[in-house]
This record gives structure tokens, sequence and C-alpha cells, in this order.
């Protein structure tokens, strides 16, 4: 495994040669004679529900785009587009030791209710010729105040101004150049990583239910660098990769000189309805010079899916190994520096209950899914008491999350979600309670332009 990520991450160094030696031979490329896919079209097979919920901009206009090969004229893409969802909610039962970290309700108190936001997308595609297109979206998310009830101090997140209201910030803004070998494109700026964003989050296909399993921990899913994302039977675009080179900070400037690498495979088999995906990531975090030792993750995760218009069952699991991730003081008060090894698994299934039969548009659907999550596989709470030095990545306490609802679709686009979330917490340090989050929601979720 090591060796192969090695291999893997050695092909990613390549990325900033791909760069300079395309700009130094910009002016001799001729055009591709058509526009070929973004890489998202050619990782799902675009659906009814993955078009609700897809946050590449280019993926449905492209897919409309398949230019008859004899038609060499230009006809460029310019389109605006966005899609928003929030919830009302009630908080019925909050863990007593708000356990979860940056969970979605972490720290919200019993009983509290509210209306909330999470997330407003507005984007804009633009081809610039047949070789050059641009990608840019502005994002709004996550505005929600935690509390405990009855005049405990508060505190407001998200993406706010200095007055607490919800305003833009840049998510994406890249250059897509296409076909720099057949069958695959060269994006450099503000790109969504190879993590999560280009393949399982589009099968889950309820990110307005909740982040993948990979995502609650903060992989980024956007990141500013350069990335080749391909297939390797382009006519066919069965097999595909995409790898990256990032600052490893989403849409932060660097803060010191250590890249994230990110590297995806992935395959698709029975047309396209099974679809299996291996993903890795690296990145060296700090070094402690008191202490001489580097704190790094690496990162492996396994996908499988089935999924059809009508039914979609998928899995996703993960491993991630923190070097020297965690800080431990013994019982003499010496402090050392220990590995944590993070696993996590996600089982889901959504799928169709009724549809319209003159538009073939689903009316009614549903989804249902569980996570289970141990932060530290060789916790021994015989070694002293823990501090984890990675970030969303507590070493004391195991996680059981779970989700399930129906999606009402009155019209196309048009998504309400009745669901309930629970995320259940037990502690690795003998002797801690456990204790769970449960909420009720009413989600919504629309989009237009697309």
């Amino acid at each position: 495994m090591k060796s192969i990520s090695t291999k893997f991450f050695r092909t990613a160094l390549l990325l900033p040669l791909v760069v300079g030696g395309f700009v130094a031979n910009s002016q001799t490329i001729t055009a591709a004679p058509t526009v070929t896919l973004a890489a998202a079209d050619n990782q799902t097979k675009v659906t009814k529900t993955d078009a609700k919920k897809d946050s590449a901009a280019t993926v449905l206009q492209f897919n409309k785009k398949k230019a008859d090969p004899t038609d060499t004229a230009f006809k460029p893409v310019r389109r605006l587009w966005g899609y928003a969802f929030g919830d009302a909610y009630y908080k019925q039962h909050s863990d007593a030791l708000n356990r979860g970290g940056s969970n979605q309700y972490t720290g919200i108190a019993a009983n509290r209710n509210g209306m909330q936001m999470r997330r407003i997308y507005l984007g804009y595609d633009y081809d610039i010729n047949k070789k050059f297109s641009v990608e840019a979206l502005l994002a709004a998310e996550d505005n929600e105040t935690t509390s405990i009830i009855n005049g405990a101090p508060s505190t407001t997140t998200g993406d706010l101004l200095s007055d607490n209201k919800l305003t833009f910030y840049i998510k994406l803004l890249n250059l897509r150049i296409h076909d720099v070998w057949k069958g695959t494109d060269l994006v450099i700026g503000q790109v969504s990583t190879p993590a999560f964003p280009l393949l399982s989050e589009k099968i889950w296909a309820y990110r307005d239910i909740e982040r993948t399993v990979t995502d609650i921990r903060r992989t980024p899913s956007y990141d500013l660098g350069a990335t080749l994302q391909g297939t390797f039977d382009p006519d066919t675009k069965n097999y595909g990769y995409n790898i990256m080179v990032g600052n490893g900070t989403s849409a932060k400037p660097e803060t010191d000189g250590n890249k994230w690498y990110y590297g995806d495979i992935w395959a698709k088999f029975l047309d396209k309805k099974i679809i299996l995906d291996f993903y890795a990531d690296y990145e060296k975090l700090t070094y402690n010079t008191a202490t001489a030792s580097s704190v790094s993750r690496n990162m492996f995760k396994g996908y499988v899916a089935y999924t059809t218009p009508v039914f979609t069952f998928g899995v996703e699991a993960f491993t991630n190994l923190l070097k020297n991730g965690a800080s431990v003081v013994n019982a003499a008060k010496v402090k050392s520096q220990e590995n944590e090894t993070a696993q996590a698994i996600s089982i889901y299934a959504h799928g169709r209950i009724l549809k319209d039969k003159k538009s073939n548009n689903d009316i009614l659907g549903y989804f249902v899914r569980y996570d289970n999550y141990n932060p530290d596989t060789k916790f021994d709470a015989s070694h002293g008491t823990y501090t984890g030095l990675v970030s969303n990545y507590d070493p004391n306490t195991k996680e059981n999350f779970f989700t399930g609802g129906l999606d009402w679709q009155p019209y196309k686009n048009i998504h309400f979600m009745p669901n309930v979330y629970y995320n259940g917490y037990t502690s690795n340090v003998p002797g801690v309670e456990k204790g769970h989050d449960l909420v009720y929601r009413a989600t919504f979720f629309f989009q237009f332009g697309k």
C-alpha cells in the first residue's frame, strides 16, 4: 500500500511540470473539434436525482452539448445558475458534553428550534473557446448560533460579516484546459478536489441532508492548486482518474510550505450501474521542534455503489493514519506523541416511491443512512490523557450517526424533505457517559439555471 501511494503522489508532483509545459507550447496546440465533457460528467451518470444535487457548475450543460463531430461551429456556454438548501428544525435532545466537534448540531441546546439557510450557491460558467473554459462559484454557508439555553454564552458561526450577516465567498474559480491529451483535462485555480465531490457525493445525492463521511471530517472538497481529471478510455468513459496538488487550506491562504496530495481512481461496470472508487491523500501538517517530530495525515478510502434512477445503494469507508496525531500525558505528567488510526464506514440507500407518468419525474422518494466512526483504533486509556493534534480528529469519542426521511418533489428541482438527524457519542475513556444529539427537521432544496 505504501509503494502504491508513493508512486501515486510522485505522479501528482508532475502537475507543475505539466502546467509549465502547456504554457510554453500553448501557441502550437490545435483546438479540439468538440468540447470535452467536464470530469464530473466523465465520472457520474447524470440522473434526475444526482442532477438535483450536482455542485459542479458544468455537468448538465455539457451533457446537453454533445455536438455532432462534423459540426465545427463553436457554441459557447454562458450560464448563470444556483441552488440553496436549509431547514426548519427542532432539537429534541442535546449531548450533555457537547461532543462532536464541528458536527452540524454540536453545541445547540435541547428544545431549541430555528430556521436556517445552510448553503446558498451562485455560479457562472463561461467558455472562452473550444480549448478553455472557466467556472466560478460564490458560496454562503452554515450560519448558526450555538448556545446552551438559559443565558449561557453563545457563538455564531458560518460565512459571516462582522455584524453576523451571512455573506458570499469565492469557493471555486478555475480555468479548465480541455484535452491536454485525449480524455484528460487540466484544471488550475480554486477547484473541486478528488476527495468526494466529483463522485461519491453525487451518488449519495443528499448533501442537503448531511455531508459524506469523509466530508464530516473536513477533508477538503475544494482547494487552490492544479488537477488532472481524465479517463483511460475516452470513448466509453468506464475507467478514470483524478490527481491533484493543492495548498490544503480550501479558500484560505497557504499557511506553510506543505502541500496536500490527492489521488483517485474509479471504474464503472454493468452499463455504469456499479461504481468502484479508490482514493488516497497525504499532507505533512506540522513539525514540533521541541520533540523533533512531525504530524501528518494519510487517508485511504474505498467506495462501492449500485445506482439506477429507481434505487441506489452505497458503501464508503476510510482509514486515516495520523502520524503523531495525539498528545498523551501519563500519570507522571510526562508528555509524548502517539499515532492515531481513525476509521469510518458509511452505508446508505435511497430510491423512488412514486413518479409522475406524464413528465417521468420523481414525485416521492426516500433516503436512509448509517455511519460508524472510531477516531483511534489504537487508543489505550492506560497510556494517559489524550488530546488530538489534528483538526476534527478528537481521539476520545466514537460516533454513530443515523438519518432517514422522505423526499417530496412537487416540481422538478424543488424538494421538501422531512427527516430525522441522530448522532450518538461513546467515549474511549472508561467511565465517561454516553450521549446523543437528536434533531427533527423539515429540509428544503431548490435550484435554478440547470
